[in-house]
């Protein structure tokens, strides 16, 4: 009966609460406290700097302490040049950094928000969102704007269907995203008031459910989402079906490219046809792309693209009586690094089209060879069937987060996820390098076959954390222990032992 229900439910919470959560706590502690240590513990003779040196330092002084701040990186165990880290850099070619360094030396002190002072700048931006239009096969009306990152490339587009819902009389505007959308949409509907609903995917594909997405269809939504591919398994969703449904109900299709954009444009012409997924469908109004992952130009740099200039109005902000001035800008910043875009219109211009499909030959062959290998072995299993550059490993034989800390011990830094639990691993250029792929595949199979000797043994360090996370029913819990973590990488005191955890309570409290 509901009485019964009730009280089983509410003796269960004071169960969690009274026995388990301290036990979790406890261990989460600790390991927020070794993350602590291992984020700000400091060489030897180093110290952090919390004030302004009382008389500033020559040229070569500061180049000195850059220097000194350099070997904090150069004497990390992950050795991301050699290809040990999943994404994170996605070349580091040493020839086009000096370029990228130059160029940005050249317009450091650049504004866009300036474009009489920076003309040279404003015609770089444009170029480069024409250059991506085009790729993205858009037609004459096609448009979009430079970002910091995909983020922001997908904060915009949600503020502007938000806008066009709202001009349309929707008080409560929801945005329709696959369950494996990036993280991005919920700060975007956190920012702006939206509601995120999510869309199951196909277990077996890993694809969102279009008839579910369908379903979920209503006088509230302001948007349909889909990813080329998705971040946690690397899959491409059906964007020619969801697309359908967006000319149905005459809803905008965000196309969220971010991580795999300047991959799966090249893919046709490096002999790795794709479904289509984007102007070519009407269906689809807007596609972000990150210029900063596979367009290989320096971090702060993405593209928000839109089908029509009608979409692009409704991200602009334009405050028309302060005192100021007329302000007008189009995207979340107003001041934005003139060096940055120059450098990014660079890198494309460097690469040419032929660089592009040459490095996505390469990405894409390692990648699916490393998804043949794995699949080979017993144990694990891939999930669905991707087709760009990450490939997802699970296991229905052991904890999966025991291969992750294996691999991290032979020097492997992976992206570890959760809901369900798996690894991957997002192939890069420095990927592609001799031997490496043939390095990964080995150690998966030397791993996966020490852990199957024992597969039910009991996961410790960061892969116990992973599997207790997902594990604590209060997720306001593990919001508190994120913040902790955030305000770690903004410590400037060395780690001490017995001192308060980084989420700001005592073990034992």
């Amino acid at each position: 009966c509901y009485k019964s229900y009730v009280t089983v439910f509410f003796f269960t919470v004071i169960l969690i609460k009274s026995f388990l959560l301290p036990q979790i706590q406890s261990q989460l502690n600790k390991a927020l406290d070794d993350m602590s240590a291992s984020l700000c513990t400091l060489k030897e003779g180093m110290s952090y700097t919390q004030q302004l040196p009382c008389k500033g330092l020559s040229q070569s002084q500061v180049l000195d302490k850059i220097r000194e701040y350099e070997t904090l990186s150069k004497s990390s165990f992950v050795q991301w040049e050699k290809g040990c880290v999943s994404g994170a850099v996605y070349w580091g070619d040493e020839s086009l950094t000096n370029l990228l360094v130059k160029v940005y030396g050249d317009f450091a002190w650049s504004n866009p928000l300036h474009p009489d002072i920076f003309p040279g700048v404003r015609k770089m931006e444009a170029e480069v969102v024409r250059m991506a239009c085009t790729l993205f096969h858009g037609g004459p009306n096609s448009c979009g704007t430079v970002t910091s990152g995909g983020t922001e490339s997908i904060l915009m587009a949600c503020k502007a269907y938000r806008d066009m819902a709202y001009e349309r009389g929707v008080k409560y505007p929801e945005i329709l995203a696959p369950v494996s959308v990036h993280a991005a949409f919920d700060k975007a509907a956190h920012y702006f008031g939206m509601k995120l609903v999510h869309i199951p995917l196909d277990e077996k594909t890993m694809k969102v459910d279009v008839k579910a997405m369908k379903r979920a269809i209503s006088k509230n939504t302001a948007m349909l989402v889909c990813s080329a591919p998705q971040f946690p398994h690397g899959i491409m969703d059906p964007v020619e079906e969801v697309a359908k449904l967006a000319v149905r109900y005459n809803l905008p299709l965000h196309v969220d490219a971010c991580l795999g954009g300047f991959l799966i444009v090249f893919m046709a012409k490096a002999g790795y046809p794709l479904a289509p997924f984007d102007f070519r469908l009407k269906g689809v109004t807007s596609i972000s792309a990150d210029t900063h992952k596979y367009g290989y130009a320096p971090k702060g740099s993405s593209v928000i693209l839109y089908s029509d200039k009608k979409y692009r109005h409704y991200q602009y902000f334009v405050a028309p009586d302060w005192q100021g001035g007329i302000y007008a800008s189009p995207s979340v910043a107003g001041s934005r690094p003139g060096g940055i875009i120059a450098a990014c219109w660079a890198t494309m211009m460097h690469m040419g089209e032929n660089g592009y499909i040459d490095a996505t030959k390469k990405i894409i062959s390692t990648a699916r060879k490393i998804k043949t290998e794995i699949r080979k072995i017993k144990g694990v299993f891939v999930f669905g069937d991707p087709e760009v550059s990450v490939v997802a490993i699970g296991s229905e034989v052991f904890d999966i987060f025991r291969l992750s800390n294996a691999l991290t011990s032979k020097g492997w830094n992976l992206n570890s996820l959760q809901y369900p639990s798996s690894i991957h691993i997002c192939c890069t250029v420095l990927h592609t390098q001799q031997g490496v792929a043939d390095h990964f595949v080995h150690d998966v199979k030397e791993q996966v076959a020490i852990i199957m000797k024992n597969p039910k043994e009991k996961t410790t360090g960061m892969g116990a954390i992973y599997g207790m996370a997902q594990a604590i029913p209060d997720r306001s819990m593990v919001t508190e222990i994120s913040r902790g973590f955030l305000d770690c990488l903004y410590s400037t005191e060395v780690p001490k032992s017995n001192t308060s955890h980084m989420n700001g309570s005592n073990e034992g409290e």
